[in-house]
């Protein structure tokens, strides 16, 4: 699932590229990814002769704001991907469901094989109504947040790291890689208890959350074996290259040259070195 790396990486390609276009035309093949709307006329009627003014994102959410107050929400869910056309003739991939063509030319296409994701509208003051937005924690690359009121945050959810790192109320955005490079590179285990971390933990936790996320938009992303994961043109992420523990079952730790093991925490599989990490 592409997470807030990824999708903050999408959110500064497209401002450059459809940021000001105005829609003339949106075609939906289907009703899936547009499913919290009653038809397709109802989705292509509150898009189509509006301009996108801005790009925004909330965690994994990216918000087109549109120029009449509209609000054109996309998560792209297990397997989105969201891929520029600069030709309407331009082939269309497979599992393409919503394609949105601009009068300035070009077009923008909303692709999910898995079919988990979705595109929604949040009509003109009701942002503060959708709950998934409204309940997100924390945003680690756009809310700055002191050690102190972060340590307190965590102290008062006493629960493990990794699940509460992936706890989109308490931390908007974070996933299964990122929570596990993070807590590689802050050297704390993936079951040690929020409220059992010293005042020195706490803080080498919150400069790894902020470094590794800002070092993944860096290298634009990760994509995995799956190429659930490109960028609007179509190219992948580097940052893969750059994982320390993610995926890397069996190889050397780079701290301590011990092996990374797989481990399963729920029903979610997570890398970790154990002699590293405590």
């Amino acid at each position: 699932m592409p997470e807030l790396p990824e999708v903050e990486v999408i959110r500064r390609d497209l401002e450059r590229d459809v940021g000001g276009k105005k829609i003339k035309k949106v075609e939906v093949p289907g009703m899936r990814s547009i499913r919290r709307h009653p038809n397709k006329k109802h989705f292509i009627g509150l898009l189509e002769g509006r301009r996108i003014k801005f790009l925004d994102r909330r965690g994994k959410f990216l918000l087109f704001h549109l120029d009449d107050g509209v609000i054109l929400v996309t998560h792209l869910g297990m397997s989105g991907q969201l891929l520029r056309a600069k030709q309407s003739r331009e082939k269309l991939a497979k599992h393409t469901h919503v394609i949105l063509t601009f009068t300035q030319g070009g077009q923008l296409r909303f692709r999910d094989p898995r079919t988990f994701g979705e595109m929604f509208i949040i009509e003109k003051g009701g942002l503060a109504a959708c709950r998934e937005l409204a309940e997100l924690g924390v945003d680690p690359l756009e809310t700055p947040v002191s050690w102190d009121d972060f340590g307190r945050m965590m102290l008062v959810r006493k629960t493990k790291l990794k699940a509460l790192l992936m706890d989109q109320k308490f931390l908007a955005g974070l996933g299964n890689i990122y929570s596990d490079e993070i807590l590689f590179a802050a050297g704390l285990a993936h079951d040690r208890k929020s409220d059992s971390l010293s005042t020195q933990e706490v803080r080498r936790l919150y400069r790894s959350l902020v470094e590794t996320i800002q070092d993944a938009v860096k290298y634009r992303g990760s994509t995995l074996e799956d190429n659930g994961y490109v960028d609007p043109n179509g190219d992948p992420g580097e940052f893969q290259h750059h994982h320390a523990v993610y995926n890397r079952e069996g190889e050397p730790c780079p701290r301590c040259r011990k092996p990374i093991i797989r481990r399963k925490l729920g029903n979610r599989s997570s890398f970790c070195c154990e002699a590293c990490q405590v």
